[in-house]
């Protein structure tokens, strides 16, 4: 597997930089949330992803143009900066530039769906994006990493490095609630943490809805809905610092010394690595992320940060534009699994996982070029 998925990641980066040493024919719009119309009628790839102020997102701007390119195809990608109705616009426009394909990186699962809906109206094939829109039928296919694979290793990695003893602090937090990811990657971490919950070696620091649950091995939406309800940061920074901060103005120093912390994303990570970090009750503390941002990457090396779940977005979206293309030449499209969004089962291809510490990042990120080593050195 790992062959495969060098000789795939290579594949990805040769596409790149071929397409970026020739000019650009896809159409796109550069407009935060504005949906624009562009300079060309007939669009074959929409593009719809969440916002432009996450590097995340401009990356992967990047990867759909270059590959769709490479490919033949025309595209658009526009950006929703946070919003459902500038979503639903962004969508509108490219259904009337005469889209085939619409690939669509919900800001809110359920929101999306009218979205979708008015696209599959138009006989536009509809693949979502990393998150999956929910409760529609309107929903052709799914491109994801294994998001439960993903809690699973966070929580796995705080097990594996937790203080001695029992009875250790464990603050939770966990993304937006309107994405239904956020609530992928919680039931994957409290599927490995929840025994250790139970048995005492963990005490719930920051949740008392959690708290309640904590012999409860399995958890219903509801049930998960209800600890999101206090612990989310909404994938934002800010947020995310505040809650921390509050949590620790509230807690004494019985929730205090060496703590385990699950944080969702890279993001929100090093926000509440922060927030803990200034406490002077805290010893020490192991903290989750995920992204692989190279902000974090330099929090690993430092020691400010314990660990990142690298989901390699190039590869997510060279799967999407295989995908996509599959579609438009009207061949077979290749899944491996399906996933429930709650009104029908959706064909799916997941994109492996790799947990990354102050241990391998070296090889994993830079060595490999994921990141490069000047940009590296710049955010240092």
């Amino acid at each position: 597997m790992k062959k495969v998925l060098s000789i795939l990641f290579s594949a990805v980066l040769a596409v790149s930089m071929l397409a970026g040493c020739g000019g650009n024919n896809a159409t796109t719009s550069n407009d935060s949330g504005n949906s624009g119309q562009g300079s060309s009628k007939n669009i074959q790839v929409g593009i719809v992803l969440p916002t432009k102020d996450e590097p995340r997102w401009l990356q992967d701007q990047k990867q759909f143009e270059s590959l769709l390119q490479d490919a033949g195809f025309t595209s658009q990608v526009l950006f929703s900066q946070g919003s459902s109705s500038t979503e639903k616009t962004n969508v509108e426009s490219l259904i009337a530039k005469d889209i085939k394909v619409l690939i669509i990186c919900a800001h809110d699962a359920a929101a999306a769906g009218a979205a979708v809906e008015e696209a599959k109206a138009k006989g536009i094939t509809v693949i979502c994006y990393d998150r999956l829109i929910t409760d529609t039928d309107a929903v052709d296919y799914y491109v994801t990493f294994d998001s439960v694979a993903v809690g699973e290793a966070q929580g796995q990695y705080l097990i594996d490095n937790k203080p001695d003893g029992t009875g250790i602090p464990l603050y939770l937090y966990a993304g937006a609630a309107t994405d239904n990811n956020a609530f992928i990657f919680f039931e994957g971490a409290w599927n490995v943490l929840q025994p250790y919950i139970a048995d005492g070696t963990f005490v719930i620091a920051n949740s008392t809805e959690a708290e309640a649950l904590k012999d409860k091995a399995e958890l219903t939406y509801d049930e998960k809905s209800s600890i999101l309800g206090q612990v989310t940061t909404d994938w934002d920074f800010n947020v995310a610092k505040s809650k921390a901060e509050a949590h620790l103005t509230a807690n004494g120093d019985d929730l205090k010394g060496d703590v385990s912390i699950l944080a969702p994303n890279d993001g929100t990570a090093r926000a509440i690595a922060d927030a803990f970090s200034a406490d002077s009750a805290i010893s020490s503390y192991t903290i989750t992320g995920q992204d692989a941002e190279v902000a974090s990457v330099v929090y690993i090396k430092d020691g400010k940060q314990s660990m990142t779940v690298f989901k390699n977005t190039n590869t997510l979206a060279y799967d999407s534009v295989q995908m996509a293309t599959a579609i438009l030449n009207g061949s077979d499209v290749s899944t491996d699994t399906t996933y429930n969004n709650g009104n029908k089962d959706v064909p799916s291809k997941q994109t492996p996982i790799t947990v990354v510490t102050k241990d391998n990042f070296q090889s994993v990120l830079i060595d490999s070029g994921y990141i490069s080593q000047a940009d590296f050195d710049a955010a240092q």
